[in-house]
């Protein structure tokens, strides 16, 4: 059944808060050429503000160091890596959302490690040790960069305390906290400071809890982080993690959920809430971030969850990662929006057309999103469809009536997703190999490629219709743009000579 819009000539904000950051996964990665070419192809479509990952204080960046002089032990900093990290950053227009962890090997009170690459979650040794790092760091990097710079990048202390990522007690966990906190206002009381970082479980009794204990002690906290993951429980076969998914809209909600509990405390109402992760599995080997299922059903998450965050990000742009040991092959369910070999997935391109969209919103609902951009309008449809449950979605038709912008205009289409934008289809047909050769690499880059077709517009009544099919699992963009028709500069133009031209 097709859909009836008509399209208001004004609208309201567009609260698209896609680009304002991404995930990576360890700092180190960053040392990797492979890791630099994928930043480097998703800034220049996308362009992300920031960018957040684990690992800043992890051994393999080495910024920590104890030594003994003189049967005395004297702590040493080595930013080597650090500046190498972001440098390559800023190069690339993105700067850094630092999380503060994990603990140092030489600083930890215990063996408790997450990850292949063996992330220590215990608390340290020495909380003023712990304090004088942090305080090291960003005395550094003010140095390095400048006050103005390093003043607009947010600190986020540690990473998911509540589900094993932190060997402590809650208690401990809120020490850790006003130890980091005290340490970053000492260097510069504008810097932004926010926790706690949590994700899925027991959720409201660990925000109520920060929100007091912030209360009680007079606790700096300028930002709210929490993440969001829609997956059921995992079942595991082989090198892969299955799961089935809750609606993509099961985030909005807990979204809207946080929002109310942050309104019920004067210090938290109104205070800046960033997802600094989320996704639709939590595994670093879900088949489901490889498909063009992923495209579609991220798109509806994007299209409303600025109303109730000030960012969410999207974990992670790259496939170069390593949580549970180093990828087994170019395809097998990693998190980034590029896979190995340089190779866009569909969910890329969710990012890219967000892109694109305008700062006023005309018309949404749960597959279509209407903007104004300028004198241009950027239409964004999604229809999403997991053919591992019954079959309940079809094909969605829209009947579009928009104000004009002129009496002739250009509407360019791209389209991604199933049969269109699907290199994991063409891996399949290809064997599954694991390793690709040149040849193979050419045709898996080519088959990530977006269709772009184009056509006339023109004004009836002072309004344009536009006719607009989303098959399932695929995604599209719509730009119209108005035209000057500059046919009359080209003396001796005559349309039936260019053999079918329109």
């Amino acid at each position: 059944m097709t859909k009836n819009i008509a399209i208001p000539e004004s609208g309201k904000p567009f609260k698209n808060r896609a680009t304002y950051c991404v995930g990576t996964g360890k700092m180190g990665l960053a040392l990797q050429e492979e890791y630099q070419q994928h930043l480097e192809m998703v800034q220049e479509k996308i362009n992300f503000k920031y960018i957040r990952g684990h690992g800043l204080f992890c051994d393999d960046v080495g910024i920590y160091r104890e030594i003994e002089v003189d049967d005395e032990t004297q702590i040493t900093y080595n930013f080597t890596y650090l500046d190498k990290i972001v440098d390559s950053y800023l190069e690339k227009d993105i700067k850094p959302f630092l999380e503060l962890g994990f603990m140092p090997e030489q600083l930890k009170t215990g063996e408790e490690t997450i990850f292949w690459w063996q992330g220590n979650v215990s608390p340290p040794s020495s909380y003023q040790k712990w304090a004088d790092l942090i305080t090291a760091v960003l005395e550094h990097l003010t140095k390095r960069y400048g006050r103005k710079e390093v003043v607009t990048w947010p600190i986020e202390v540690w990473n998911e305390p509540n589900i094993g990522f932190w060997a402590g007690s809650m208690e401990e966990y809120f020490k850790l906290y006003d130890f980091a906190a005290e340490a970053i206002k000492k260097v510069d009381s504008d810097l932004q400071v926010g926790g706690p970082s949590i994700c899925g479980v027991e959720t409201e009794k660990w925000l109520r809890a920060f929100f007091e204990h912030c209360i009680e002690h007079d606790s700096p906290l300028d930002f709210i982080t929490r993440h969001c993951y829609t997956a059921n429980k995992p079942t595991r076969k082989g090198h892969y993690t299955y799961h089935s998914l809750r609606k993509p809209t099961v985030m909005i909600e807990e979204l809207k959920e946080t929002r109310e509990i942050m309104d019920d405390y004067e210090l938290t109402e109104g205070m800046p809430l960033h997802i600094t992760e989320f996704n639709s599995s939590y595994s670093p080997q879900c088949p489901v971030h490889d498909t063009a299922f992923q495209a579609a059903y991220i798109a509806r998450i994007l299209s409303e969850a600025g109303e109730y965050a000030d960012s969410y990000s999207y974990w992670t742009f790259s496939d170069v990662f390593e949580e549970q040991d180093i990828p087994h092959s170019v395809f097998h369910g990693g998190f980034g929006l590029v896979a190995w070999n340089s190779i866009k997935k569909p969910i890329f391109y969710t990012f890219e057309f967000f892109s694109r969209a305008g700062d006023e919103l005309l018309y949404r609902d749960d597959h279509l999103l209407v903007t104004k951009k300028d004198d241009s309008y950027v239409i964004i449809g999604w229809n999403w469809d997991n053919p591992a449950e019954e079959k309940t979605a079809e094909e969605k038709s829209y009947k579009l009536e928009l104000p004009s912008l002129g009496q002739q205009a250009v509407i360019v289409k791209k389209e991604a997703g199933k049969d269109i934008t699907d290199p994991l289809q063409t891996w399949s047909n290809l064997g599954k190999p694991s390793y690709l050769n040149e040849k193979e690499k050419q045709l898996l880059q080519a088959a990530a490629e977006p269709k772009q077709t184009d056509s006339k517009l023109e004004a009836e009544q002072e309004s344009y219709e536009v006719k607009l099919n989303i098959p399932l699992n695929q995604l599209c963009m719509l730009e119209i743009l108005p035209v000057e028709d500059q046919t009359d500069q080209h003396p001796g133009f005559d349309k039936q000579e260019f053999y079918g031209l329109e």
